[in-house]
């Protein structure tokens, strides 16, 4: 019972709190929202003034007060709200006017009304009553809702059947009405739900979801009623214990729940026990503070969410902390292309990174103490009515930000994710997954296989676990495969496939600049395959030709047999090297210098050994790529170019699209 507790410690400390953000949003308890479609406005004598019908901004933030089996109704006969409801509750004319009730209710389709009655009447005869909802009960006991939505205009009758409601506008679509816009597709203006204004003598909140004293009533009323006692397992004392748990936890159509029971005739005990209680026992008030907390946490811009999953990080006292599915350049914010050029050009990436990061993360040290608790909980579902924990740890203040510190730091590299979108640091656990499955991710039918990748790496960011091996050897393969992704989805997946076999390979120290005192194997041939990759493109650009080079081409073969694919693409440089020549002899001296110093730098029989490369491969292509690009040959020598200096001699029409 852990995550209840937590949430229930989170409900406490950002309830009312306004040093913390968005606490505002948190629901009081015995209360949901609603997505309202008509509002009615009446007076403190319950006389009808008006009705109009709301947009979807304004619907989307009506509070009402709800009960255990409201606030999660399903089955053949929904429970009613107490005070704003859908016609079949609140209007005594439904019937009349050819509406039609739930199933349930077929038998007798004045009980939905009738319900609703009883229920306000119970709670505006006791002590907690208040005006508003008085005022309310007698309206809807002694009027005809639908009669008066008819006079505001706000529905319109049957043109062939004057006493029927017009279920489906057929006329001119640019002259529909608004309530008509305003339901969802597949339903009707008598599936309408109402929300009540009261106008009273000297009160500036007309709206039943705009007073604090109404809502407190409520909660008074409802808490207070006469309800099973037992011991609370979260509290540890013996309290009125919750019937039912809050469904509406990811958006306000979520019907799953975090915990629920079948009756006993659905054989859900087994005979081991005879009712819930026995199973878990938790007070109305502790969970509903604790559902509270969770829907209000995942509805929040940090929580990731896809299709059904979602993950959420969050510190108990409601202080701000870092987002755990995000990339660096959400966490850290945009670089100054300045500050980014002049870093990337003089080899210091990774100390300009570090020093970013770390300023950081300082600052959320300021903020989080060392002891602070961090939990992080990941949710999804099977079904549409049952909810799982998927992943659940609890954490210091000081671990959690170690650990999304160790994340970005150890696999940062350079980025491309559009021509807008270039940054150092490491990707977020989506781009890994599209990385490692293309699109195999995308859309509703790969949101299973994106789930479940994101779910493997999360104990990587947060407990430091390795990477699983699988995906750095995809990636890999992916970025090696030039030839088969359009350009920008090749340049975004050599920047993560290089940041994942860096950040698995920790004790090998890469650094994201190129180094030429690394004489491994894999990393000389990814510098070969740059030098041959620079030298035919620079020619084709002195030709005006737009198309792939022989290294792009024959890649992924490079990467199977790097010794045989070699000699293809060094025998295809030949007419290129004669282009060069008669342009610029003293650029291709310099390529030639580069092939030779790397071709000297092989040890033993490692240039003629023909297996397969690692990923490494691609830190050296990677590197020896963006060190060519940065500079230019003068007085035989590579220096570094000036700011804005265009690039003349590679042909780089592709990047700009």
């Amino acid at each position: 019972m852990s995550w209840i507790q937590k949430l229930y410690e989170t409900y406490e400390s950002c309830f009312n709190n306004n040093a913390v953000p968005d606490s505002d949003a948190l629901f009081p308890i015995a209360h949901t929202t609603q997505q309202a479609h008509v509002e009615v406005t009446v007076d403190d004598a319950g006389k009808f003034i008006d009705a109009k019908v709301l947009d979807s901004k304004d619907a989307q933030k009506t509070l009402i007060p709800c009960t255990e089996q409201s606030s999660g109704r399903s089955g053949k006969k929904p429970e009613n709200h107490p005070l704003c409801d859908k016609l079949q509750y609140v209007a005594r004319d439904f019937v009349a006017w050819g509406g039609r009730v739930t199933v349930g209710f077929a038998e007798d389709p004045r009980e939905p009304f009738r319900k609703f009655c009883e229920s306000l009447g119970s709670w505006c005869s006791s002590p907690y009553n208040h005006e508003m909802s008085a005022a309310i009960l007698s309206y809807v006991k002694n009027n005809d809702l639908i009669a008066d939505l008819l006079r505001a205009g706000v529905l319109q009758t049957d043109e062939q059947n004057r006493e029927r409601i017009q279920l489906e506008w057929k006329g001119d679509k640019s002259k529909t009405p608004p309530i008509y816009r305003a339901l969802p597709p597949g339903q009707g203006p008598m599936d309408a739900f109402i929300r009540f204004r009261v106008r009273l003598s000297g009160k500036m909140e007309t709206g039943t979801w705009e007073s604090p004293s109404l809502v407190q009533n409520w909660i008074d009323f409802y808490t207070k009623r006469p309800r099973q006692g037992g011991l609370c397992l979260v509290s540890g004392k013996n309290e009125s214990l919750a019937e039912q748990h809050p469904a509406k936890l990811r958006h306000d159509a979520d019907k799953a729940k975090l915990i629920s029971s079948n009756d006993t005739s659905g054989f859900t005990f087994r005979g081991r026990l005879t009712d819930a209680e026995q199973v878990v026992g938790v007070s109305f008030v502790v969970t509903q503070k604790a559902h509270n907390a969770l829907r209000w946490l995942v509805r929040r811009k940090q929580a990731f969410r896809n299709d059904s999953q979602t993950f959420i990080s969050w510190a108990v006292k409601g202080k701000e902390i870092p987002e755990l599915c995000v990339n660096s350049l959400d966490f850290l914010g945009n670089q100054e292309e300045s500050d980014l050029e002049k870093s990337l050009a003089v080899g210091d990436v990774g100390q300009a990174f570090a020093q970013r990061l770390n300023k950081k993360i300082s600052g959320y040290k300021t903020n989080i103490d060392d002891a602070e608790d961090i939990v992080v909980m990941g949710l999804d579902s099977a079904t549409p009515g049952r909810m799982a924990i998927t992943y659940y740890r609890e954490l210091t203040g000081s671990e959690f930000l170690h650990r999304i510190e160790q994340w970005h730091s150890n696999f940062t590299w350079y980025e491309f994710f559009g021509k807008d979108s270039q940054f150092f640091g490491a990707p977020a656990p989506k781009d890994i997954a599209w990385a490692a499955f293309g699109r195999k991710v995308d859309g509703k039918n790969g949101s299973k296989l994106l789930n479940a990748t994101v779910e493997r790496i999360l104990p990587c960011i947060i407990d430091g676990a390795l990477l699983p091996d699988d995906l750095v050897v995809s990636s890999v393969r992916r970025a090696s495969n030039r030839i088969g992704l359009e350009h920008w989805e090749w340049e975004k997946c050599l920047g993560i496939a290089c940041a994942l076999f860096k950040g698995t390979h920790r004790e090998r120290r890469y650094e994201m600049a190129l180094e030429v005192e690394r004489k491994t194997r894999d990393y000389l041939y990814g510098r070969l395959l740059a030098v041959a990759d620079r030298i035919e493109a620079t020619a084709l650009a002195y030709a005006k030709e737009n198309r792939d080079t022989t290294a792009s081409r024959l890649m992924q073969r490079f990467s199977d047999r790097p010794f045989s694919a070699w000699k293809n693409i060094h025998d295809a440089l030949v007419p290129y090297e004669a282009r060069i020549r008669t342009k610029a002899p003293g650029l291709l001296v310099g390529y030639n210098e580069l092939l030779d110093e790397i071709h000297d730098s092989f040890s033993g029989d490692d240039f003629t050994n023909d297996s397969r490369l690692s990923g490494e491969y691609l830190l050296g292509f990677h590197c020896q790529r963006k060190w060519l690009r940065d500079r230019k040959r003068k007085e035989r020598q590579w220096v570094l170019k000036e700011k804005d200096e265009p690039d003349i001699q590679v042909n780089d029409a592709e990047e700009e699209k």
